[in-house]
């Protein structure tokens, strides 16, 4: 890129309150969570109501959270540090910028946003539809470069990129849930949209009568707190595939809701339930 563009915001902006489930009433809450906490390479086309097209993507050259290509093409860095209360405040001022910045340069951000929109009011309803990349090399498909400048700075970036991905694939018959094979043993996690509080009350039901498990030779490992929503995470034998889950995660995902409908929760139950809590962890 040969220019940055900086976000201009006051230094001393009103402080903006937490909020505990940033994405919560876009269409995908629980994509945009596994899309900055659980995936390392995806994008995904986003509806502006003012029209732009702009392509959210995982992770940018540089950790820039934005840059628009010397074609004109706008991206969103979506896994990017928060700066204030409000992932979703943080996200919708650099794409005020991104829509505004010109070819050739990324959008780089220096200070605390003020009130503002939020990416709710900068988006259609439109559903957020994911691609898994296995790499970052569509930053620069389809673009020339011909001093070489471009290449020389984002290459370096993107073979890192490159060396940290992980084979990662969303599985089909359920929401959000995203398999994944590291050195030892694949993975699954995903993220459900239910309210905390119920949702531990169905899974320590769940885990009394032994349906926490994804099948023979998988463990159920616990849950992460990311954005206000649960991610369970499961460890699956190295040699079980995304294929391999599809049917086990729809037979979960039944269970659970079965589990949702009850009501009250036996000693045993109380028990689980506490020992869910014990190993959950929290992402911000």
């Amino acid at each position: 890129m040969s220019s940055r563009r900086r976000s201009g915001r006051a230094e001393k902006a009103p402080r903006i309150p937490f909020v505990a489930r940033p994405f919560a009433g876009l269409p995908g809450e629980t994509d945009w969570v596994a899309l900055r906490e659980v995936v390392p390479a995806a994008t995904a086309p986003l509806s502006l109501k003012d029209g732009t097209p702009v392509l959210l993507s995982t992770v940018l050259p540089m950790q820039w959270p934005g840059m628009v290509r010397s074609d004109g093409r706008r991206y969103l860095g979506l896994q990017v540090a928060s700066r204030s209360g409000d992932a979703s405040r943080d996200l919708a001022a650099v794409l005020e910028d991104l829509v505004t910045a010109e070819p050739g340069t990324s959008v780089v951000t220096t200070d605390l946003p003020g009130p503002g929109a939020r990416l709710q009011d900068l988006l259609t309803d439109a559903p957020l539809e994911v691609t898994l990349h296995d790499g970052f090399d569509f930053w620069v498909e389809g673009t020339e470069d011909p001093d070489g400048s471009v290449a020389e700075s984002i290459q370096t970036s993107m073979e890192a990129a490159n060396a940290s991905v992980v084979p990662t694939a969303k599985l089909t018959g359920v929401e959000s849930a995203y398999w994944c094979r590291m050195r030892e043993r694949s993975h699954l996690r995903w993220v459900l949209p239910h309210d905390e509080e119920p949702l531990l009350d169905a899974l320590a039901r769940m885990s009394v009568a032994g349906g926490l498990g994804l099948g023979e030779g998988t463990r159920f490992v616990g849950s992460f707190r990311a954005h206000g929503l649960l991610v369970p995470v499961w460890d699956l034998p190295l040699e079980t595939g995304a294929d391999d889950v599809e049917e086990p995660a729809r037979a979960w995902a039944d269970r659970l809701t079965e589990a949702l409908g009850e009501s009250g929760l036996s000693d045993q139950a109380r028990r689980a339930r506490q020992g869910l809590v014990n190993r959950q962890l929290t992402l911000r």
